[in-house]
């Protein structure tokens, strides 16, 4: 028997929507780790939560990848 699917939308109760932001923030890091490992990729994940906190993660370093995504322009992103 599977997970019952949950409906995304806005958790009211301050509490429990902090334990799910920690939950799949560690989560969301983990998988950002692995695609790193098995795909040998540059990987950065920036995220600030609601009192602008920030979490991150890179594979390699921060600024350098930052910097390679800023310098890359093939006309694909829009501003």
């Amino acid at each position: 028997m599977g997970r019952k699917k949950i409906q995304i939308t806005r958790i009211m109760d301050e509490r429990n929507r902090q334990v799910t932001f920690t939950k799949r923030k560690f989560g969301l890091m983990k998988k950002a780790y692995e695609l790193s490992v098995l795909c040998d990729c540059e990987i950065a994940l920036i995220i600030f939560n609601s009192t602008n906190k920030l979490f991150q993660y890179a594979s390699t370093d921060m600024d350098k990848v930052l910097l390679k995504y800023t310098e890359y322009n093939d006309g694909s992103r829009q501003c």
